[in-house]
């Protein structure tokens, strides 16, 4: 057992962090991991932490003092409490919401001065550092040039160039790469116990996201959202089609951040009352409406957060359909990513040119830029839609 296990086809990444862990001489203070979305950065950074903080399995006997790394045995209290995100000297900052705010890094700040109180560092895990607003990014540069000796950044991004040019250059890189559909399921099948058929088929049509993949092997209603939003291509005839099913696709997404948010949302609120001291059904004192409003902001920008994100998944899924369009149409000798909708890509290859299934692809492109730029949702998906549909 290793830290290690969970960080699935990055050998050469994770050769690199556990040698960091083990040599001072190939350690630094600040690090930044990049990878396209679900090649496994936050686990990585999680690994690694729990890596730098292993005493060995002898470190926890009474008295034992503090040893140098173990290199992430995985057994050992600092690992398994660096695992579970518990370790006094671990800070995680991983946003639901569209940015990380300037007062978040500012109190990350703070906690990254304290020496620290159980561990070998004080680690602190920037799992978005992408959604950091320029003049945020500037108050952590300080922090990150000269931190205190025993302090860690990881910061975690989408690709080097989704950070600021002067904090990558303080930064040592390590690139993570889109693992294997295999190693996806592998992981599926031992930790999780999917059966090997149904965790391939996830980690396939996830284009091995391992959060994705997991979703979609153990939760049913996530395959049959996930097949309703490819079966858009099918059904778009022509303009109204597609102005329909571009509202489905909102729909649905707004109607998912809404019950992914509505217990949670529930919660903190009545945290937030019986801190301010406000028994349920009394009236809210003037001097308190400030902070309630600011949580509900805080709730509404998470919503919308997890809105954009939906909606961004359902058009790389059609994108992966189009994909496997392109390849039947081209003849090319690789696997399709959706096997279980072969039937339809051979209907939609036969109906196309290869040059109308690249402009499609395009129009998927451009709508998700769209939708990061904060385009109306709908308007972003109609334009999408209409280009899908067939051209005489």
């Amino acid at each position: 057992m290793s830290v290690w296990d969970d960080v699935v086809g990055q050998p050469d990444a994770v050769a690199v962090l556990e040698r960091a862990a083990t040599d001072p001489a190939a350690m630094t203070h600040a690090w930044l991991l990049t990878g396209p979305p679900g090649s496994g950065r936050s686990v990585a950074a999680r690994a690694f932490a729990a890596a730098l903080q292993c005493t060995g399995p002898e470190g926890d006997a009474p008295g034992a003092p503090r040893r140098p790394s173990g290199g992430g045995c995985g057994r050992c209290r600092a690992c398994t409490t660096t695992l579970a995100g518990t370790h006094p000297d671990l800070t995680v900052v991983a946003t639901d919401k569209v940015v990380i705010t300037i007062d978040e890094v500012r109190d990350l700040i703070t906690t990254a001065s304290r020496t620290p109180s159980t561990g070998r560092f004080r680690v602190i895990v920037v799992e978005d550092a992408d959604r950091m607003a320029e003049r945020t990014t500037n108050v952590l540069l300080k922090a990150i040039e000269e931190p205190p000796p025993h302090t860690v950044w990881v910061l975690c991004a989408p690709s080097a160039q989704d950070v600021l040019p002067t904090i990558r250059s303080r930064c040592r890189g390590v690139v993570l790469r889109v693992p294997p559909a295999g190693d996806v399921a592998d992981l599926l099948v031992r930790r999780d116990g999917v059966e090997p058929d149904v965790a391939l088929a996830a980690a396939r049509a996830a284009q091995s996201h391992v959060g994705l993949a997991r979703r979609l092997a153990r939760d049913p209603d996530a395959r049959r959202r996930r097949d309703a939003t490819l079966d858009v291509a099918r059904r778009i005839r022509g303009v109204g089609d597609a102005v329909l099913a571009a509202g489905e696709l909102v729909d649905v997404a707004k109607a998912e951040a809404v019950a992914a948010a509505a217990e949670r949302d529930a919660v903190e609120r009545a945290e937030l009352m019986r801190g301010l001291g406000v028994q349920e059904g009394d009236t809210l004192p003037p001097r308190l409406r400030s902070q309630v409003k600011q949580l509900e902001d805080d709730q509404k920008r998470r919503a919308t957060r997890h809105q954009r994100d939906v909606l961004d998944r359902a058009m790389v899924d059609l994108l992966s359909l189009y994909r496997d369009v392109l390849v039947v149409q081209l003849g090319a000798e690789v696997e399709l990513v959706n096997t279980q909708h072969a039937a339809a890509v051979r209907t939609l290859a036969a109906d196309s040119t290869p040059e109308q299934t690249v402009r499609r692809m395009d129009a998927i492109g451009t709508a998700r830029e769209r939708l990061e730029g904060n385009v109306a949702p709908l308007l972003a998906l109609e334009a999408m839609t209409v280009a899908l549909r067939p051209q005489g």
